[in-house]
Order: C-alpha cells, then structure tokens, then sequence
C-alpha cells in the first residue's frame, strides 16, 4: 500500500548502510511481529512455565490465524507506511497521514484495540483541526483527565520511528514524542519510547544492546535517575516479575528483562548452538511473562531483530507471519528496509521491485540435480523467469528476488533466506546455512520437489546444498565434492572461504581448503 505526502522527501541518497546493517534494519518490523503473533495465543491466559514452549498457534482474542500478529504491529504498520516514504516524521502532513492510518485501521482492521487508543482515535474524530492535530489534542484530554494515563499502546509500535532517524539522535526524539503523543502522551510513555527508539537506533547501528542505557542521556535531567533505576530493576529480575504489564513502565521492564536476563548463546555450530538463538530465546522469554504477552513480546522483539537481523528469525517463524492490512514477511522487511534507507530502494530496485534484475544474468539460467536428492533442484536466478507449469513445488531463494510471487502465476512455497555471498557480510552464517538445510528438509520431508537457487548459483547455492548433504550424514568434504561435480565443476565458493568453511563447521569437521591447480607453464 502506497502513501503519498505533500512534504519534504529526501532526494539524495543516505549514508549507506553496510550489510549487517542493513540485516538487523530489516529485522525490526518483523522482529516486533514474530513476537506480537507468537504471544497472540496466550494473551490474558495463565502464564507459560519455563517448560512449555509458545507457538504460533493463532486463536487469542482476535480470533487470529496461525502466525498473525494484532494490534501492536498493525498500529506499527501504519506509522511504517508513512516513515518508508522517507517522510520527515515530526513534519505535520505525516503526522496528518500517520493519524489517517490510524483511523483507518480502527474503521477497517482492528482486530483489538486498547481502551486507551480507543478511547482516543474515538474522540479524534470530533471538532476541527486536521486529522493529527485532533488526535494530539485528543490524547492530551485523555491524560489530563485519567490518573491511568501511561499505557503501553505507543511503546508497542515505536520501533520504526528509530529506523528514519539513524543518523540524527535529535529529529528522532522529536519524532518519536509526536508520534507516541498521537494516542499516549503521558511523559511516562514519551520517555520509555526515546529509551526504546535508542536502544534500537544504536543496534542497528552497532550491533549491541547498549542504546538503551545510552537513552538516558536523552531523558530530561530529573528523569535519568529514576529509569536507570528501573533498568536496574528490569535486569534484576525475570520478566514476569511485573504481572500488570499494561503499563508502560512495566511493559519495558518485562522486556528489557527478557532480553538481558537470557544468556546469548555460544557459537557452537557442530551442536547447534548459535548466538543468533538469542533472538527466538529472548522472544519466548517475553512471552513468558503472562498477561499482555503479545505487547511484551512485540516491544522485545523489534529490539532484538534490530540487535540481531532478521537473518537471526526461525525461518519457520518468517514464513508464518502476517497481518493487516494482508501482510507478510518480506513486507515487513521491504518497509523496515525503506524507512532505513529513507525511502529509496538500491540500484537493482530492491526492496521495492516486483523482480530484482541483476546486470548480466537475463536469461542465462540453469538447473541441475542434487546429488543425493533426486527431488532437490539446484540452480540460477534466471530459472525462476520461466512461465508456464513448473516441476517443483517450493523454492528455496538465497538471493534478493523482488516482491512479486516467485513462478509468476504459480502457488508454489517461497522461502527467501537471507544470505550474502560476501565475506564478512554474514553476522549469522553458520545459524543461516543451518536453517536453510533444515528447511529444505522439511520440505523433502513433506514430499514436496524443491528448486534452491541464488543469482549465480555457483557459491550461496553449492553451499547450502552441501550443508543439506552433510545434514543427511555425509560427510563435508565428499558432500562439496559432489556438488562441485553436479556443477560441472563450475562454481564460485572457494572465492568465500568463510562460507565454504561454515559447511564443515556445522558438522564439527576441520575445514578442508583445497589447493589451487597451478597453471600450466608456457614454453
């Protein structure tokens, strides 16, 4: 769904984002979703035990399909399809638009919606003003006149407000006061939103949680004591030591807890263990903490895939998501994406593209057999042009290939997997290459002809292969041997060590680098 303003626009590229960056940008929106749809089940229910495990099951008080998210982050959307038009977000035709998006969602596809909101996008539609002025005004009413003023309704769906502001601290306080005080402008929920917003900010940024405790610094003075305090506080105990976790106080405090008090896991490949875990771990810590587990959950989660990528999200949780206004994974990363990027898409056009085009692969496509799979296609970005009655019935895509479904006209199964063939491009390579091959076994498993492809399909591609290989039981070095064979000794992978190594590193086997032929001497 497009937004169009009358404001100001960037025209000029931003700085660029490195890779990583980029990664844990796009895993913000979706990072904030997974959680939002795995506490759907369980919202106002007895609490989950450390035993049990939460899925995304749907049900809750939608009722929700299987891996659709609720409020939070369709409130979320609609500040993200205003902030992906590289908008100024403090101006007021987006505020103006953002507050639309509001009431549309409330007049068309609010599944849920808190009191607090409600009572708001209500009032807002009396009296004269434009659409942002009245909700502003709307929400200061609501506060004057309610002790209970600082509900968790904007911390929910802050996260992309960080995302148009990396480069500008400042404007990003700014935005994210205006946008919280369209529904919740008590100083309780303005605040734990900067803190929030910053936390985000630095993580995409630098790849640590340290933004939050940095946010302080952009509190007034005589507040830093009192939320470092709870910070504190939040650090000191587990997440479901605040039952009431409506408030917004309480609500960051159950998911700072979930996120700190979950030990990051040890880079262990070869028994699948993966700092990336800590993003799916740290999620259902969330849950964990009862009552408003979809809000909880959401807020830890836009963090943690800002920390962590969204390369670091269960691909099973990717697939599964989706939401209002008929939303799925990778429009979550394409707004996400934009935002970061101030609207623009990259010289291929992505993310915006129907198709991504890469200059010298039209038409030049290829498949061939696994080896080991007679039902486990390997092959090229080319391939998946092709138009007509196609012999598979998932895909598999190691590359960026546009929004468009992939088969043009088809329902085939489409799991895009987020992998650069880069060195040191790849903050979760091992834990990457790990769920693509157990991806690729599921869909075996369940009978389906799967086709893995990236751009070239000579180095993403023989590594994932050789990884589901070595995943059947062979070992590495025959597992790549093989495929190079199946390529007609034709690829590109000892060009990226780094991934040619992560296929023996999975299955806890030294590396086997073999020597370059040395050329023939001419006389």
């Amino acid at each position: 769904m497009k937004t169009t303003l009358n404001t100001t626009f960037q025209t000029t590229a931003p700085r660029p984002l490195g890779h990583n960056a980029v990664d844990r940008a796009a895993g913000v929106l979706i990072g904030a979703a997974c959680g939002d749809a795995l506490g759907v089940p369980y919202e106002f229910k007895s609490r989950l035990t450390e035993n049990q495990q939460p899925a995304m099951i749907g049900g809750g008080l939608g009722p929700y399909k299987p891996g659709e998210y609720s409020d939070d982050t369709q409130m979320h959307v609609c500040i993200a399809e205003v902030a992906s038009t590289g908008a100024d977000l403090t101006s007021p035709p987006a505020l103006d638009q953002i507050a639309r998006n509001f009431q549309r969602w409330r007049a068309s596809g609010a599944t849920d919606i808190g009191n607090q909101t409600r009572a708001v996008l209500s009032a807002a539609t009396r009296g004269v003003g434009s659409p942002g002025e009245l909700m502003a005004a709307a929400a200061d009413a609501y506060t004057a006149r309610n002790r209970n003023s600082a509900g968790n309704g904007s911390l929910m769906r802050t996260g992309i407000v960080a995302l148009a502001y990396l480069d500008d601290p400042t404007d990003m306080v700014k935005a994210v006061t205006l946008i919280s005080s369209l529904t919740h402008s008590d100083p309780e929920c303005v605040e734990a939103c900067i803190l929030w917003c910053s936390g985000i900010r630095t993580a995409v940024l630098d790849g640590t949680f340290d933004g939050v405790r940095q946010g302080l610094q952009l509190l007034p003075a005589d507040r830093r004591e009192l939320w470092a305090g709870r910070l504190d506080e939040a650090e000191a105990n587990p997440p479901h030591h605040w039952p009431s976790n409506g408030y917004v106080v309480t609500a960051l405090q159950a998911a700072w807890s979930a996120i700190t008090r979950t030990p990051v896991p040890e880079l262990r490949p070869e028994h699948d263990s993966f700092p990336a875990q800590h993003f799916q771990l740290a999620t259902e810590a969330a849950v964990r903490a009862g009552n408003d587990t979809d809000t909880v959950a959401a807020i830890a989660g836009a963090l943690l895939g800002a920390r962590w990528g969204v390369s670091a999200i269960p691909l099973a949780w990717q697939q599964a998501v989706n939401g209002w206004p008929q939303m799925t994974g990778p429009d979550l990363v394409r707004l996400a994406v934009l935002t970061a990027r101030k609207g623009l898409d990259d010289t291929d056009g992505w993310p915006s593209a129907p198709r991504v085009k890469i200059p010298g692969y039209a038409g030049k496509s290829y498949t061939v057999q696994h080896p080991e799979d007679d039902g486990l296609y390997l092959g090229n970005l080319p391939v998946t042009e092709y138009t007509g009655e196609v012999p598979v019935d998932a895909v598999v895509s190691l590359c960026r290939v546009g929004q468009a479904p992939i088969f043009s006209g088809t329902d085939v199964e489409h799991v895009r997997v987020w992998l650069v063939d880069k060195e040191g491009a790849n903050a979760n390579l091992h834990y990457v290459l790990h769920q693509a091959a157990l991806e690729i076994y599921r869909l075996r498993q369940a009978g389906k002809r799967v086709f893995v492809h990236c751009v070239a399909g000579r180095s993403r591609t023989p590594a994932v292969a050789a990884a589901y290989s070595a995943f059947l039981g062979t070992h590495p070095h025959d597992a790549l041997v093989g495929i190079y064979r199946a390529l007609g000794e034709h690829w590109t992978l000892l060009a990226h060590w780094q991934l040619h190594d992560a296929v023996y590193e999975l299955a806890g086997v030294t590396p086997h680098r073999p020597q370059p032929r040395p050329r023939p001497v001419m006389g």
